[in-house]
């Protein structure tokens, strides 16, 4: 597998503390980061870490499909083919709002931007590479409702806006490790736990207990993603969704509905541009 990892969201948290792990087994460490300035920061945190380790920042703005494709083409175009994609950059809105291209900002973030990130990146991938996407037990209870992605009228709630967005983060999963099977280059995806930081947001602690009773921090938070990006042991396993423990789990009833993946995929792909070959 190649030393060049693509992660994004590395700026806090799980991200942060898996783009540092990166770097400490050797892997050259582009991060896609919004804000470049904090990814400076978090450059200099790795390289107190990891001394010689090379780490550098390409801007890149999940929710702008425009920025997106910069930053795909600015890989393409500066860094040898990579071993390891991992999508890592979420976020959740407290009240509906909507991307520079007219989607659910929550959705557009988490689910569109990396589908047209990941689409972009699929031929600079070398053979035996990974995708990682972090997903969460939040898809188990969410339906995958298109329409409340484009309607600006529909109704917004939070915990159903990211738990859908999450949803579709398992189906892409999934449905891109069939498309790939063969081809060397295994697609996984987990739930990290639920990470205690300061970005915890009031509504996420107020549902906590539906999910686990335990509060993770960003270093065990994410062990799962360090698991699936590095370790040996799963090469060549593609298209499961692991949990906090990395063990491999059924993922939800609507999340293996093979032809919802497809109906996702072909939205998915219709929004963002994405190349379809």
């Amino acid at each position: 597998m190649s030393g060049i990892a693509v992660i994004t969201g590395t700026t806090h948290g799980i991200g942060r503390v898996t783009g540092r792990e990166l770097a400490r087994a050797g892997k050259t460490v582009i991060m896609l980061c919004r804000d470049l300035a904090a990814a400076g920061c978090v450059r200099e945190e790795i390289a107190r870490a990891a001394p010689g380790a090379r780490v550098e920042a390409v801007h890149c703005d999940l929710a702008s499909l425009a920025s997106v494709r910069e930053a795909a083409a600015a890989v393409r175009r500066d860094y040898p083919p990579l071993g390891l994609l991992v999508n890592n950059a979420g976020i959740v809105s407290t009240r509906r709002r909507t991307s520079a291209d007219g989607f659910e900002l929550t959705f557009a973030t988490n689910h569109l931007g990396p589908f047209l990130l990941t689409a972009l990146l699929a031929e600079h991938l070398e053979a035996a590479a990974r995708i990682v996407t972090v997903a969460s037990r939040a898809h188990y209870g969410a339906r995958l409702d298109l329409d409340a992605v484009t309607d600006s009228g529909a109704r917004y709630r939070p915990t159903a806006a990211y738990a859908r967005s999450k949803l579709a983060n398992v189906m892409h999963s999934f449905a891109l490790a069939r498309r790939l099977q063969g081809s060397g280059i295994s697609v996984n995806c987990l739930h990290p736990g639920v990470v205690a930081t300061n970005l915890l947001p009031p509504w996420l602690r107020a549902v906590k207990p539906l999910f686990t009773r335990v509060t993770f921090d960003a270093e065990r938070g994410a062990r799962t993603s360090c698991y699936l990006a590095l370790d040996e042991s799963v090469a060549g396993i593609s298209g499961c969704y692991f949990d906090e423990n990395q063990l491999p789990r059924p993922a939800s009833a609507l999340a293996h509905d093979v032809a919802l993946q497809e109906s996702l995929w072909r939205a998915s792909a219709a929004w963002t541009g994405a190349p379809t070959h």
